[in-house]
């Protein structure tokens, strides 16, 4: 089958996720709105007796609480074993307190999780992507079918927010996001600084070129290096610690409004976050009271402030997927061109790892998120008018903070950025005619031309880096193709490679890719490229050697190949065999849009 033939994607159609229209005639009482609007088709009268004794039976205190009291869904994605995810449960818990200490029966409940730190490099990774449906689905399913009135979810790890946004859009009860916190810095004392899960795979990178000093060479070996920076790199609860991809969703949902000031930024172990699942309990009150539901927030300009605050700081390329996914479930327009549109008029100033030296914790220290977006109101670039789950609209949530200090060097001024636009740059050419997304801060310079080096797995490359056989010198062009949505399956992140590569300092090489990376990626490093090479998109069809440019002045990926020649070759190409059949990734092979369009699944 001729691979231009397929069916294009189709856009979406307005959404029509389950309203549950008709409510019960009580939605009013005493002239108040009824804030148990959606329970009380469970708990008025005697409809439903079973299930009033089977709440009862959960915990219901009284019959006034039965009839009359709100319920809250608490949706943690709680689990053991990944330092992003493992404390959910006891915000949770301080969450649950509050709300029934307010008169609201609240109930809470987990959904899974991947970690990305653990699975990365491995044949794990591919089941990543596809949990950010999963909870979406969960909480989706749960809210409904247990008639909450609202929902309060509490993520942690990166695909864990675009999963809880597309899960509101969905029910579009009044809802809100409290953000599980960022990791403290960890500190190797081989290295004699601070370091964080990144520098594990940079470490690798340099180990397996046997390049890896110490601070003071000769004192410990590579392998005590390793097993220092492995011991101490994350030291307790908490999402990766600098501007990846779970800080740079949850900085991107709190500038939507979506999440209580300084949510983003309040590290996973301060007190101040503890106090913030009590602010939570009352937000979501006021959620209720004032019909304050999630599509009346999930606006085009709101989206539009994501995007500001996503290329001001650095974030990852990540969220062009699930900012992309977020929009599209709660049908706002939102394209590739307006990540590009963005990028042109939004200076780059935080000095922020992954490119910069700075983690969260760090930007905490000085004012937080509401004083980054201070700078960013005060100069026109966000919108500080739109709504936000305290009833307040975002200018005034971050009004009582306090101004960026003047000595500070975290984040630079306006008029004297790291670089004078976003660090975000969306190519198409011949290799990418549907779009891909590139990450170039400019320390990479803004062109890279190079001979094509082609696996076909990401496996692959990772031998290749491990025998070091991919050469200092010549300038190559990494290819990395198989691993989008369908064809990965599951679009795994390719963290270990890029970070090696930096690690290694081959800064002859650029790496380009129809899967993602990490938000901890950094480099000349192009992902996303669409259409993928498993539907016969033409990474599928690049040569070794052919010559590849990559230009973020001109916002083109080619190959220099002539269109009569990947005509030829795209006619010659045969679809491999899917590497799965059976199970959750096959299932979301067939079900999964292309990576343009935000990898979703429910777009048809």
């Amino acid at each position: 089958m001729d691979p231009r033939n397929l069916e294009k994607q189709s856009e979406p159609e307005e959404p029509r996720y389950l309203d549950f229209k008709h409510l019960p005639e009580n939605t009013e009482r005493d002239g108040v709105p009824a804030l148990n609007k959606f329970s009380s088709t469970l708990t008025k009268g005697h409809d439903f007796p079973g299930a009033q004794a089977m709440l009862y039976a959960a915990g219901v205190p009284s019959k006034d609480m039965m009839k009359n009291a709100p319920q809250v869904g608490i949706a943690s994605v709680w689990w053991e074993g990944n330092p992003c995810n493992m404390h959910l449960l006891d915000l949770g818990k301080e969450i649950k307190k509050k709300c029934m200490g307010d008169g609201m029966l609240a109930w809470q409940y987990n959904t899974i999780g991947v970690s990305d730190g653990i699975t990365m490099g491995g044949e794990g990774m591919r089941f990543s992507l596809q949990t950010r449906e999963i909870i979406a689905d969960s909480i989706e399913t749960v809210t409904c079918a247990q008639h909450h009135d609202a929902c309060v979810a509490i993520p942690g790890c990166d695909k864990n927010m675009p999963g809880v946004i597309m899960a509101f859009a969905r029910h579009n009860r009044p809802s809100i996001m409290v953000y599980g916190g960022s990791i403290k810095p960890g500190y190797s004392d081989a290295l004699r600084k601070k370091i964080n899960i990144s520098t594990c795979y940079e470490a690798h990178g340099a180990y397996l070129y046997k390049s890896l000093k110490s601070s003071e060479e000769g004192k410990f070996s590579a392998d005590e290096i390793m097993e220092d920076i492995e011991q101490h790199a994350c030291p307790g609860a908490g999402a990766c610690g600098g501007m990846y991809t779970a800080n740079t969703m949850s900085t991107a949902i709190e500038a939507m409004g979506l999440s209580l000031p300084n949510s983003s930024t309040t590290p996973a172990e301060s007190p101040e976050k503890m106090r913030e699942c009590a602010k939570a309990a009352r937000a979501i009150r006021t959620c209720m009271e004032q019909d304050i539901t999630p599509r009346k927030l999930l606006t085009k300009a709101s989206f539009e402030n994501a995007l500001v605050v996503m290329m001001a700081l650095g974030g990852s390329t990540n969220a062009v997927l699930h900012l992309l996914a977020m929009a599209g479930t709660a049908n706002v327009p939102l394209t590739l061109d307006d990540f590009q549109r963005v990028s042109n008029k939004v200076p780059f100033i935080a000095d922020l790892a992954p490119s910069g030296k700075h983690l969260v914790a760090d930007l905490f220290d000085i004012g937080g998120m509401p004083s980054v977006m201070k700078v960013l109101v005060a100069a026109g670039l966000l919108d500080g008018t739109i709504p936000t789950v305290t009833g307040k609209t975002l200018a005034e949530n971050i009004e009582p903070y306090p101004s960026l200090p003047q000595d500070q060097t975290m984040i630079r001024p306006l008029a004297n950025p790291i670089k004078a636009t976003g660090h975000i740059e969306i190519l198409r050419g011949n290799l990418a005619p549907d779009g891909a997304v590139a990450k170039i801060t400019g320390k990479e310079g803004l062109k890279f031309t190079g001979k094509a080096m082609v696996f076909n797995k990401e496996h692959e490359l990772d031998e290749a880096l491990n025998a070091g056989l991919i050469p200092h010198g010549e300038n190559l062009v990494l290819v990395v193709r198989y691993e989008g949505p369908k064809g990965g399956p599951g679009m795994p992140e390719q963290l270990k490679a890029s970070a090696a590569i930096m690690g290694a300092g081959l800064t002859n090489v650029a790496l380009i890719t129809d899967g993602r990376y990490s938000g901890a990626s950094h480099g000349f490093i192009v992902g996303h490229i669409c259409p993928e090479a498993a539907v016969g998109g033409p990474i599928a069809v690049v040569k070794p050697g052919d010559i590849i440019t990559i230009d973020a002045e001109k916002n083109s990926i080619d190959m220099d190949v002539s269109a009569e020649e990947v005509e030829r070759r795209l006619g010659e190409w045969v679809r491999p065999k899917r590497t799965v059949t059976r199970g959750v990734l096959a299932k979301y092979a067939r079900l999964v849009g292309d990576a343009s369009h935000g990898a979703m699944t429910d777009l048809f």
